[in-house]
């Protein structure tokens, strides 16, 4: 099974995705490349790994078809499935209920919370509890589901948006921000490869929130279809294997 990067997209057809797909012979993924754990691209090796891109090339296995990726950010995710530029969306896809009203989801596979990361030296978070302070400088990544979470949540500290090319690490590091907050996956990124970076846990569920995959709304074969995907990887502990592979075990939906 070949894998590579999607150029132009083909538009899905009034027949519907998975005919499509099958008749192609051709899968497009969308994927956010940056996402630790679940969909991410060595900056060593260029190479793509996390349990999506495990679960994606069993989605593809099944279909008996070729694999394309499709690099997409959640900014874009909406907009991307819509227009037909790829036909599922497979990176942990927290199911808020804004997309939710414009896209079709499957079952939840996986479910996470909201941690927040800080330095080893920050003084100002030590705590849950800091977060939400005067003065408290808090990151978020810009359209991930924490933005609108914390924007309800935080009534004393300052919420600060980061868009691409900056970073939530590099505004950490660079003393801009207090804190930032991020889900379980994410959160392992830092902890597994940065010794000045320290978790910060909510004491109680704070935002628990299922992850699915996303499809473009109106086509009930084609979610049908990857609703059994989702069914089969937990049932045949495809899905299982690979979360204890990643470190995500912790997060995975029976």
């Amino acid at each position: 099974m070949a894998l590579g990067l999607s150029a132009l997209p083909a538009p899905a057809t009034a027949a519907g995705v998975l005919q499509r797909v099958v008749g192609s012979g051709q899968l497009r993924v969308c994927i956010w490349p940056d996402y630790y754990g679940i969909s991410y691209r060595s900056p060593r090796t260029q190479q793509l790994g996390g349990l999506d891109i495990d679960m994606s090339a069993e989605l593809a296995r099944d279909l008996r078809v070729k694999l394309d990726y499709v690099e997409t950010s959640f900014p874009k995710l909406v907009e991307d499935l819509k227009a037909d530029r790829c036909d599922v969306a497979m990176f942990a896809v927290g199911i808020l209920p804004q997309r939710a009203a414009q896209l079709a989801f499957s079952k939840p596979y996986l479910q996470s919370d909201v941690y927040g990361v800080t330095t080893q030296s920050n003084r100002a978070v030590r705590s849950w509890a800091d977060i939400d302070q005067p003065g408290v400088q808090v990151a978020v990544q810009a359209g991930t589901f924490m933005e609108p979470v914390m924007r309800e949540a935080l009534k004393k500290a300052t919420m600060v948006v980061v868009s691409p090319p900056a970073t939530r690490e590099h505004e950490l590091e660079a003393g801009r921000v207090d804190v930032f907050m991020t889900d379980y996956p994410y959160s392992r990124r830092l902890l597994d490869n940065a010794d000045w970076a320290r978790l910060v846990a909510p004491p109680k569920p704070f935002y628990v929130l299922p992850y699915g995959y996303a499809v473009k709304q109106g086509d009930a074969a084609w979610l049908a279809r990857i609703d059994e995907f989702v069914a089969a990887i937990k049932r045949d502990g495809r899905l299982a294997a690979a979360a204890k592979r990643h470190g995500l075990s912790e997060i995975v939906v029976p």
